[in-house]
């Protein structure tokens, strides 16, 4: 794999642990700042919210613009942006921080994904995505364990402040690593690059990202407060639970991307989503044994970000073929469909918390997840034929 795709991991480290390293805070902000859970929980639906928008409509915008000239100019927002995080005054500040990254979060991957795929033979894409979306699975194993535990022992503003400083370091990377020029088909004009979403094998794609990704969150947002209030872990072993739901997570998306090469998307994407609705129902039952939720937070992640690489190489593939002069911009729709499904289902999951409490989320996970095997099985039926 060249060197410029580990410039864009370093750059996905840093994005993965501050979308990711939230979930670990949600309790921490309610009781600084004295605000509900569900309230709290906001700070990762707006992020998600802000990837949404991010992602099609700033990569459409700036897809006549040198690709390498904006990554960086989106981390250095991003540094910006976690240092008024860490000195904001009140909640509402802190939430106005986090839709701003969340806008260069989207802009990053939707072109730095097609910028991966450029750089190696097509036989590789999929790898070669998972390559850069490892920086996302290492943050899970390093960045957000560290980044809770600095948020429990010495305050969140300083985690936010650490995540700056990471994105200072992957800005400088980018620079001296990524090629000026990278090969890319030229761009097609706004308006028509919009309307991809009118592919039908593409819109079904993004449906599967939203519901089989997405529909995790209504329990992984609030999986902290589940380990705490409902397990009865303590603070600080939640701090190693999450490094080794972290180090699943690294395990499934190296091991997601090669079966995708190997076998197709669509049989990795269903065989992920099937067992991740299991392992999710088991939990459900299971969550008061803190062995078996330990086991199954190991199965969760490696399920769960498997599918990560092979949800991406899909619509980059189905993008070449049908929409080659918006690749870009379908790659972002898929990013912005990844946080559609966290900001939806997140925001449900506050809703169930509310209503019915926090063990019912997990339930609900999993009916969600399993729902995307209809579409996965509707996407084979449009292209009439494995989706790869």
């Amino acid at each position: 794999m060249p060197i410029a795709l580990f410039a864009l991991t370093l750059s996905a480290f840093a994005i993965g642990t501050t979308e990711f390293v939230t979930v670990g805070l949600v309790p921490t902000i309610s009781n600084d700042l004295n605000i509900s859970v569900p309230s709290t929980g906001l700070l990762v639906t707006m992020y998600a919210f802000g990837v949404a928008i991010g992602a099609p409509i700033l990569t459409a915008l700036t897809s006549k613009y040198n690709k390498k000239y904006i990554l960086i100019c989106a981390m250095v927002i991003f540094s910006l942006g976690h240092i008024v995080a860490a000195l904001a005054p009140n909640f509402t500040t802190l939430l106005i921080a986090r839709i701003v990254t969340g806008l260069t979060h989207g802009l990053f991957f939707s072109i730095g994904a097609t910028i991966a795929t450029s750089l190696v033979p097509k036989e590789k894409e999929a790898s070669a995505i998972a390559v850069m979306f490892g920086g996302l699975t290492v943050a899970m194993v390093t960045g957000v364990p560290l980044g809770t535990f600095i948020g429990q022992n010495f305050g969140w503003r300083d985690t936010f402040g650490l995540i700056s400083i990471l994105g200072a370091i992957a800005f400088i990377g980018m620079a001296f690593l990524i090629p000026k020029e990278v090969k890319t088909v030229a761009p097609a004009n706004f308006f028509h690059q919009l309307k991809i979403l009118g592919n039908p094998k593409l819109f079904i794609a993004y449906l599967i990202t939203i519901f089989g990704f997405g529909g995790a969150f209504i329990a992984f947002t609030f999986l902290v407060p589940i380990l705490q209030d409902i397990t009865k872990f303590s603070p600080s072993i939640i701090s190693i639970i999450l490094l080794v739901f972290g180090l699943s997570t690294v395990i499934g998306n190296f091991i997601g991307g090669k079966l995708a090469d190997v076998f197709g998307v669509n049989k990795v994407l269903f065989g992920a989503y099937f067992c991740l609705s299991v392992v999710l129902l088991s939990f459900s039952f299971f969550v008061e044994n803190q062995y078996i939720t330990i086991a199954i937070l190991v199965l969760w992640g490696i399920f769960a970000f498997g599918s990560s690489p092979a949800l991406q190489a899909n619509v980059v593939k189905l993008a070449k073929i049908n929409e080659p002069h918006a690749v870009d911009v379908a790659s972002g729709f898929n990013i912005s469909a990844f946080n559609v499904g966290i900001a939806l289902f997140s925001f449900l999951g506050g809703s169930i918390v509310t209503h019915m409490g926090l063990a019912q989320t997990i339930l609900f996970s999993s009916g969600v997840v399993f729902s995307s095997l209809f579409l996965i099985w509707l996407g084979y039926t449009v292209n009439n034929k494995v989706v790869v």
